[in-house]
């Protein structure tokens, strides 16, 4: 029997995920652990990296039980450790991307806790930075717009505010990484300092043309190359782990990448023109744009889809910054559910939402508005709204900030098929409002968990289990397909449009 296991970290903005997947693509178990959300100012979105780390370990290690048990292996006289030396595994891993942690690398302690990609304290340095005219050359060099969601505003406020940091940076006693970075370094005792082209491509201080450091955009921000991760393709070698002794003999971290890329490899989008829609916390929606660097249309970024078999693929992308978090909002905050699966029941009790439209600028406005100052709204209230519209209004929210999206990307190049992917999809009424929205057909496929998955992938590319993307594509597994309707959503279309425009005018 073939003992080929393949453990994938996906490491979200909400929780850490565990997911074990086999040389079929095949998902077999998963083990969850959420992690605290620190909101200490206004804008202010903090993690703490120490518990994210301790909550990968502990996943990591309740999925290697449960791969046991799937084994059906016998604990008579064996260590777990040593009955999990008999499995071939091998570590892989996703992360929320642009969540960005300094460290001292002598002490291995954040000098803060990690900031949040929502974060939007470095919003008056990009209003500076562009107001001085430096727009053109970070999106010429980053293929990115200034804004707080990407890292290096972040890393630059912590310099220029936290006592000592700067002149720690300077002096080489500070490292800097997205989470994946933080995680690697943990995992290899230190050893490993290094990221992978996907999250790098989301910095602000990478070159996607010559896939290089920037010198000209780390001095735009003032950050020592020193600090920084050495970069690697999605399906390199990361090192060497035991995951503080849970395994006898070191096992390799392989294929890493962010979470909307690893969603795009996840849902197999190795060709030019596939896209994809990720309906997580918040949601993007990326597509392959091929092996050329091509400039985004306004409103959208471009950035390194995946890199692997020696070759880089872009992608043209979109975020939208609260998507799911909205639900969760409405759940948790509001308590008008207990829980966002029970949204559906109450969207589908009314023909409409009445007239309500929510406009969750929650941390700003994303692609395409890219509007970072901008705080959340709700129109069309009157005394006959009910709780199922404003249920309904949210739900809606999610398809319009996606068609946003799509609309401005068709205008620019060919879009040949949409892939869904994320814990929404389950949302009967959702998927097919945003296919009738779209009038494009919604694929939605097995694994919820498209992310980890396709970090499973790569590790799977780095290890040769697959030798190519032909290899691997026809394991995709489609489980429905939301054809559109020929209703007409000019109208409700229209409206959302006037809502937001009342807030970025």
């Amino acid at each position: 029997m073939d003992n080929t296991y393949i453990i994938a970290i996906d490491q979200s903005t909400s929780a850490t995920k565990a997911l074990l997947f086999n040389r079929q693509c095949q998902l077999l178990a998963r083990a969850d652990k959420e992690h605290r959300q620190y909101y200490p100012q206004t804008g202010w979105v903090e993690h703490d990296a120490e518990e994210i780390y301790a909550n990968t370990v502990d996943v990591i290690r309740e999925l290697s039980v449960k791969c046991l048990e799937l084994r059906d292996f016998s604990s008579e006289a064996k260590s777990l450790n040593s009955q999990l030396s008999t499995l071939n595994l091998s570590l892989a891993i996703t992360n929320q991307r642009e969540t960005v942690v300094v460290w001292n690398r002598h002490t291995g302690k954040p000098i803060s806790r990690a900031v949040v990609w929502q974060d939007t304290r470095g919003n008056d340095i990009c209003q500076q930075l562009k107001r001085e005219g430096h727009g053109p050359m970070v999106m010429e060099r980053a293929g990115l717009l200034i804004d707080p969601n990407f890292s290096a505003s972040a890393v630059k406020w912590l310099l220029d505010n936290i006592p000592g940091a700067r002149q720690q940076a300077e002096n080489g006693d500070l490292l800097l990484g997205t989470i994946d970075t933080w995680l690697v370094w943990r995992l290899t005792g230190g050893s490993v300092h290094a990221t992978d082209t996907t999250n790098a491509s989301r910095t602000m201080l990478f070159n996607i043309h010559t896939m290089q450091w920037d010198d000209e955009l780390l001095k735009l921000f003032g950050i020592p190359r020193q600090m920084l991760p050495e970069v690697n393709a999605c399906d390199d070698f990361f090192g060497e782990t035991t995951v503080e002794g849970l395994f006898q003999q070191p096992i390799k971290i392989a294929g890493v990448l962010g979470d909307s890329h690893g969603a795009l490899v996840g849902q197999m989008c190795f060709g030019e023109g596939m896209g994809k829609v990720t309906y997580g916390t918040g949601s993007s929606v990326m597509v392959n744009i091929g092996q050329n660097p091509l400039k985004a249309p306004e409103g959208l970024v471009t950035s390194v889809a995946f890199s692997a078999f020696g070759k880089h693929f872009y992608g043209f992308e979109g975020n939208i910054y609260s998507t799911g978090a909205t639900l969760k909002w409405l759940a948790e905050q509001l308590k008008m559910v207990a829980h966002p699966r029970e949204m559906e029941a109450d969207a589908v009790s009314v023909r409409d939402t009445g007239g309500v439209y929510i406009v969750p600028a929650f941390s700003g406005l994303g692609a395409p508005w890219w509007h970072s100052d901008v705080k959340g709204a709700v129109f069309g209230l009157t005394f006959a709204t009910t709780r199922a519209h404003f249920l309904r209004a949210a739900l809606e929210s999610i398809a319009y900030q996606v068609k946003d999206l799509i609309d401005v990307m068709t205008s620019f190049s060919q879009l040949t098929s949409i892939s869904a992917d994320g814990g929404p999809t389950k949302n009967r009424f959702l998927m097919q409002f945003q296919a009738d929205l779209l009038q494009t057909p919604v694929i939605c496929t097995e694994v919820e968990d498209a992310s980890a998955l396709g970090a499973a992938i790569m590790n799977g590319f780095a290890r040769r289990v697959w030798k190519s993307f032909d290899e691997v594509a026809p394991l995709r597994k489609v489980t429905q397909v939301f054809q559109p309707q020929p209703d007409n959503h000019a109208d409700l279309y229209a409206g959302w449009r006037h809502a937001v425009e009342q807030l970025v005018k």
